[in-house]
Parts: structure tokens; C-alpha cells; sequence
């Protein structure tokens, strides 16, 4: 099964609820942009809208002062406007997906991040009961452990939006709370910076979000999810997730291994199962032995009956909540797993529909370099740099340009 899903500049709560994050996967890095359609431009018409949504926002409780600190610099941005309009759907497998937000780095790099914060990530867990792995997880997914939390002005980002009139209810609700935050002193207007779509920080909340979850956990005042000490941020995500109804002490599942001939009518997130009747239809852990019983569960079957099988307990519909996408669950799953010292999974997914597995496609990326088309990376995933390095490579040798690859296409870059 491919899941759909938007795939903008990253994941997480933001991409279901305004359509971006800042990039677990690709996006900015924290220097300001120097993208020129993503600073203020002139727009009359946006000007006369926050005239009017001035006298709006003040029926709303937010001050003149606040006002005119928020738009003192902020501005039309018409990049935001491109980018809404333009997010394009991309179908990705699972272990394409998780070859991108569960790479060797990205693991290597959340082991280091979780040594790194081991005392403050405890302590979030005790309190909220969030286990460690899976909120370094959320921060690796989010913003790659804080290093692209976006670096767009959040007064701008959603006042372009909610002018823009596409999503214009919903992005004003965010516009008034962002207001609300500099209002109460979080964060200055000039820190208040996030990803296109407004989502922000280290967990990427938008602004509704952040003023539902967010928290002091210091209690030093203020609730900063923005600076480079990422402690609210992590606590907020904490929070948020214990919100949603996370269980203590309970996992979010794991990968199990299926008799031959299972009937995989019976998987689907909507068909939980009790422990004692999946252990009863010859289902067992990846090592043979007997699946711990941490209460319902449903089969999840993402690649086929051919690729990786999970159980997915309750904890794992929580993780939805902040993004709903199977894929994303899964892949906080995996990475938190991968965090606190799991290896790989043990099943290996089917060969893609031109027949290659990840090796095969690693290599093809590797030779397409070595022969001077750069694909930009050799992580597996055939993303647009690879099909660009496969169409330049074809009109090189005068084949048919279709930028697929193929088996035929391995074997003559052997």
C-alpha cells in the first residue's frame, strides 16, 4: 500500500493542519532566507487588509502596541502564496519514506542529540510520561533535532495566508494567536519565526497548537519553543501527546512476523484485535517468540503481505494526532526504536514496480554520479534530482528521455 500524503518542505502536526512544517525531510535552515518572494513585498491589497483586520483583532483583545510591533516589518510575502498553491502530492512507499526521515544519519545523529539531552529528556518523561526515544524521535522528524526550525516571519507567513483568502478563516485564527503570543511575551516579534505555513519551533506547532499545549516547563515566564534550548519545545510535544491520550509505559508497536498464508484481509487500523487472537492466528515477534500483550492492536501491512508487518497498540493513534499519516506514525516508531539502540527492521521490502530493490537503486544513483549525473544524493529514494540525472543521462546516449529507472538502465551503468 502507498500512502499519500503532502510532501512540501517536512512532516508532522503542521502538514495536516495549515499544509507544511519547516522540514524534517528538506526546508530551511534557521539563517534568515535570502529567498527574495519569501521577504515583504508591496501589495496594496494586502495593506488593506490588515487595515481592517486591525479593528478585528482588536475586538479580540489584542492591544494597539502589539499591533504595531507585529507589522512593523512584517509584509506581503508572495513566496507563501506560491507555495500553498503549489504543494504537489507525491506518492512515497514506507521504505522510501523511511529512508529519508529514518536515514543512518538521521539515526546516528538522534543517538548523539539523545546522549546529548538524556537528564532533560528524563525528566520530560516523568512528568508526562512520553518515553525519551519517542520525543527525540518527534524533534528528529520535526526539525532534525532543531536545526531547521524555520526562518520566516510568522506575522507575515499567516497574515499573507489569511489575505490570500484560499484557507483565509484559518489562517486568521492562527494570525490572532501568534498576536496573542507576542502579547504575552513569549517570544519578541523578531524571534517569532517558523516555516512558511506558520508552524514553528523545535516540534513545530502551530499557532493554535502552542497556545492549547505549550508549556513553561522551567516555569521561567515564558513558554520559548524558538531559542536554540530546545526544553520547551520537547515538553510541549510531551505535553501535547500526553493530551492526546498516551499511555504510560505502554509502546507504540512493533514489527512482527506473519505465518504463511495469512489472510491480510485482517489488517487495517480499523481492525484491532486483542493480543491472545493475533498470537492465536500464528502471529509472533521477529525473533520467533510470543507477542507481549500490551492491549488491542491492529495489523498494519504498509508494503504488502511481502514487506514489514507491525501490531500498532494505542500509543501509535496518539503519535497520529499529531500528524495523520500511517507513514509518519510508523516512522516516529522506527526512529525512537532506532534511537534507543534497535537495529534495523528485520523484513525487507518487495522490489519497487521497475523491479529494484534500495540496493539496486543506491547503486544506480552511485553509477549515475560516477558517470558525471549527479543525483544528488544515494539514499535510494528516486526523487526529482535522480530522474533529472536519468533524463540527462539518456539524452546523452540517445535513448528514449523518460527519467525512469529501470533494470536495463542498472545494467548499462554496470
Amino acid at each position: 500500500m502507498r500512502v499519500t500524503r503532502r510532501w512540501v518542505a517536512a512532516t508532522g502536526l503542521a502538514a495536516v493542519m495549515a499544509g507544511c512544517t519547516a522540514g524534517s525531510v528538506t526546508g530551511p535552515s534557521n539563517a534568515r532566507t535570502t529567498d527574495p518572494d519569501l521577504r515583504p513585498q508591496p501589495n496594496s491589497g494586502y495593506d488593506a487588509w490588515v487595515a481592517a483586520f486591525r479593528n478585528r483583532a482588536m475586538q479580540q483583545g489584542i492591544s494597539q502596541s502589539t499591533l504595531n510591533a507585529a507589522f512593523r516589518n512584517a509584509g506581503f510575502l508572495p513566496g507563501v502564496v506560491k507555495r500553498d498553491r503549489n504543494q504537489t502530492e507525491f506518492s512515497r512507499t514506507l521504505e522510501d519514506y523511511l529512508a529519508i526521515v529514518a536515514s543512518p544519519e538521521k539515526v546516528a545523529a538522534g543517538r548523539s542529540n539523545y546522549r546529548q539531552r538524556a537528564a532533560l529528556l528524563g525528566e520530560i518523561e516523568t512528568r508526562y510520561g512520553v518515553p525519551t526515544s519517542v520525543i527525540a524521535a518527534i524533534w528528529g522528524m520535526e526539525s532534525n533535532y532543531g536545526t531547521r526550525r524555520g526562518d520566516i516571519s510568522v506575522i507575515s507567513a499567516t497574515s499573507t495566508l489569511a489575505y490570500d483568502g484560499r484557507r483565509g478563516a484559518f489562517f486568521e485564527k492562527q494570525l490572532i494567536e501568534s498576536l496573542r503570543i507576542l502579547q504575552k511575551g513569549d517570544v519578541a516579534a523578531s524571534g517569532l519565526v517558523g516555516s512558511w505555513a506558520g508552524a514553528m519551533g523545535h516540534t513545530q506547532f502551530i499557532p493554535t497548537t502552542y497556545a492549547a499545549y505549550a508549556v513553561d516547563f522551567r516555569g521561567d515566564g515564558r513558554r520559548d519553543i524558538w531559542s536554540d534550548d530546545p526544553t520547551d519545545g520537547l515538553a510541549s510535544a510531551a505535553a501535547y501527546l500526553k493530551a492526546s491520550g498516551w499511555q504510560r509505559g505502554k509502546p507504540w508497536g512493533q514489527e512482527v512476523r506473519l505465518p504463511s498464508g495469512f489472510n491480510t484481509a485482517l489488517a487495517g487500523r480499523d481492525k484491532r484485535r486483542a493480543i491472545s487472537e493475533w498470537s492465536a492466528l500464528g502471529i509472533k515477534t521477529v525473533t520467533g517468540g510470543s507477542v507481549p500483550d500490551h492491549g488491542a492492536a491492529a495489523l498494519l501491512l504498509p508494503s504488502g503481505p511481502s514487506g514489514p508487518a507491525f501490531l500498532a497498540f494505542r500509543n501509535f493513534n496518539v503519535i497520529l494526532r499529531y500528524n495523520n499519516s500511517e507513514n509518519y506514525g510508523i516512522g516516529v516508531g522506527y526512529l525512537s526504536d532506532r534511537i534507543a539502540g534497535a537495529g534495523p527492521l528485520s523484513a525487507s521490502f518487495p522490489p519497487d514496480r521497475y523491479g529494484l530493490t534500495i540496493d539496486d537503486r543506491r547503486r544506480l544513483q552511485k553509477q549515475l554520479t560516477a558517470a558525471g549525473f549527479d543525483t544528488g544524493g544515494t539514499d535510494g529514494v528516486i526523487g526529482p534530482k535522480s530522474e533529472a540525472a536519468i533524463r540527462s543521462y539518456q539524452a546523452s546516449r540517445g535513448l528514449p528521455v523518460t527519467g525512469a529507472p529501470s533494470r536495463e538502465l542498472l545494467a548499462m551503468l554496470g
